[in-house]
């Protein structure tokens, strides 16, 4: 299959009468087939073309997952046009600059931001429509108006070339600008199909999409299971997860870290409250699992211990994602071995994968009959990567990952100079991450180099593999790690707010306000020990040598998280510069001693 109007039409032929997307009312959850997904397809098509939308165009988007979401990409691909997905969680600022940069000719929205996206269009002259997908029916410019008119002027769908740009995906901006990615059909349908070809799935599978399918792993996801006639339920809000997991009783699921991290956090908190026998009991079998894992023998005993902790406690949990659920797919930032680890012994299989925006998604995944806890597998069919280790900050056998095949990018949108700063003369894409092989031909991630820094020392630190080591205390909800050109290393951490107010009741705390408990010495004494046990793998120069308590989370809203869910390292430091800069004048005035150790927080 050449684009992505192929994949769709090869599966509606295929599995017409399957569902596809599942969406919850209050009456329950309701599906609909490959069949009628068509027919909308169809029809917006018709209702594109009626806008003027043609070959080369570009349709933009800004909504959350929903069928009229996928129905515009596939409408607008099938016209030759190009999608570019926004997020709601966007300012006005970010919309503005996307609409203006891809020159786009329409966007779909969703109701719940018309006005600000209304006002952001306002001064991108190469706007013409808005089409919102909750107006009334009758509505002139809504979506329902125009699948109507659609299906009365019908438009055959055309055939794009592999090199036809079907998406421009615009880069978080962690660090600057979003940059827009030109993903072409042939780098779309290349991806997913060498992906699926890696994993034990079919038509029979069900996923529950939560993650959004304007980042480039959900769009994965989506063209993926789409490509498999495979179905999916679409989550109303990722606060009912949970809850709609046991719903949909998904049978792969595709989710970032912190969905994991929260699953390991929860456990663990819920086990330190159980009998000490308990404890132990569990102790020795995920032991036992770990002896398992390196072919190792297990002792009767462990063994017992393995079959109960396995009734007792994990079948429990597993039964919250429904209880079908056999493997999971996860990428977007670094997946802690012991979180790995837990999530395996539950009976879910994790396969970690590695990519960019630049790379169509995935360029390294683990196998299920292949796979190292702790990496991101091995290049998929048609990928290969090379490390290039002059860059500044590879260290030992590391080097920064360039990779090459079907998944890189056709360039930048509009940037020639970061196009060719990004890509190598001979095609590969320089991805700004730091990695190593293994013995066995597994890449390890070890660091990002436009995060990386230096110490006073010359030591070079990655913040974001430190950040979530310190995350997987159930107490510490977020953490920011600085120290580039100081003499060592201090944090922001935020704590878990609902368990820091739990360990308060059980210590007669409970009467406190918020900021007046994180004040307490019992709690900085909490955290200090947290941040410990948490920085016991970490070398010397990486220790945390001083912290500071921050009630507000980072957040999207404060323009502190990406949509995401990444850091903005620049407004994190912009925003508490003046705490950051205390900490180390503290510090030098208390005479510190040369090894940093871990005081107590300062709020």
């Amino acid at each position: 299959m050449a684009n992505l109007v192929a994949v769709l039409a090869r599966s509606v032929r295929e599995h017409g009468a399957r569902p596809l997307f599942g969406t919850r009312s209050q009456s329950g959850w309701s599906w609909l087939s490959y069949d009628e997904f068509a027919r909308r397809v169809d029809a917006l098509r018709g209702g594109l073309a009626s806008l003027g939308v043609s070959r080369g165009d570009r349709v933009a988007v800004i909504s959350r997952n929903r069928i009229e979401w996928a129905v515009g990409c596939y409408a607008s691909t099938g016209l030759g046009a190009t999608y570019v997905p926004m997020y709601e969680e966007q300012s006005e600022r970010e919309w503005r600059h996307i609409l203006a940069d891809s020159g786009a000719k329409v966007c779909l929205l969703s109701g719940s931001v018309r006005e600000r996206v209304a006002a952001a269009a306002a001064e991108v002259p190469s706007i013409h429509h808005l089409v919102d997908f909750d107006a009334v029916a009758d509505a002139p410019t809504g979506y329902a108006a125009l699948l109507e008119k659609g299906g009365r002027s019908p438009v055959t769908a055309i055939s794009p070339e592999e090199s036809d740009v079907a998406e421009i995906v615009y880069t978080s901006g962690t660090t600057g600008t979003p940059k827009g990615v030109l993903l072409t059909h042939g780098n779309i349908v290349a991806n997913i199909s060498a992906v699926i070809s890696l994993l034990p799935v079919s038509a029979a599978d069900r996923t529950l999409s939560f993650l959004p399918w304007a980042h480039v792993f959900g769009g994965d996801e989506l063209h993926g299971l789409i490509s498999l006639g495979a179905s999916m339920g679409i989550c109303s809000s990722v606060d009912r997860l949970a809850s709609e997991l046991g719903e949909v009783q998904p049978t792969l699921l595709f989710a970032v870290p912190r969905v994991w991290n929260r699953v390991y956090q929860a456990a663990q908190h819920a086990l330190h409250d159980k009998p000490r026998i308990l404890q132990r009991m569990v102790t020795r079998a995920t032991a036992a699992m770990h002896q398992q894992r390196l072919g190792e023998p297990v002792a009767p005993i462990d063994r017992v211990a393995l079959a109960t902790t396995k009734a007792l406690v994990f079948g429990k949990i597993r039964e919250r994602f429904g209880g079908r659920l056999r493997f999971a797919v996860s990428a977007a930032a670094a997946l802690a071995p012991e979180v790995a680890e837990f999530i395996d012994d539950l009976g879910v299989v994790v396969l970690e994968a590695y990519g960019l925006t630049e790379t169509s998604a995935c360029a390294t995944i683990n196998r299920p009959d292949e796979r190292r806890i702790g990496t991101v597998g091995k290049p998929i069919p048609g990928v290969r990567i090379v490390l290039d280790h002059t860059v500044a900050g590879a260290e030992d056998d590391s080097g920064e990952i360039v990779v090459y095949g079907h998944c890189v990018m056709a360039g930048y949108h509009n940037l020639p100079e970061e196009t060719a700063r990004a890509l190598t003369s001979d095609g590969g894409l320089r991805t700004g991450d730091l990695g190593r092989f293994d013995a066995e031909g597994f890449l390890h991630i070890t660091g990002r180099l436009k995060e990386l820094y230096k110490l006073e020392n010359g030591k070079y630190v990655a913040p974001a593999v430190l950040e979530e080591q310190l995350t997987l205390s159930s107490f510490i909800e977020q953490a920011f790690v600085h120290g580039a050109d100081r003499p060592f290393n201090v944090a922001l951490i935020v704590p878990s707010r609902a368990a820091l107010e739990e360990w308060a009741r059980a210590h007669e705390l409970g009467a406190l306000a918020y900021d007046e408990l994180l004040r307490e010495p019992g709690v900085r004494a909490l955290i200090e020990g947290e941040i410990a046990a948490a920085s016991a793998q970490f070398k010397g120069f990486e220790r945390i040598a001083d912290f500071a308590l921050v009630t507000e989370p980072f957040s999207v809203e404060s323009g502190t998280l990406t949509p995401t869910l990444k850091i903005k390292r620049r407004r994190v430091l912009d925003r508490h510069r003046d705490r950051l800069e205390a900490l180390y004048r503290e510090r030098t005035a208390a005479a510190a001693p040369a090894s940093p150790h871990v005081p107590g927080a300062r709020l």
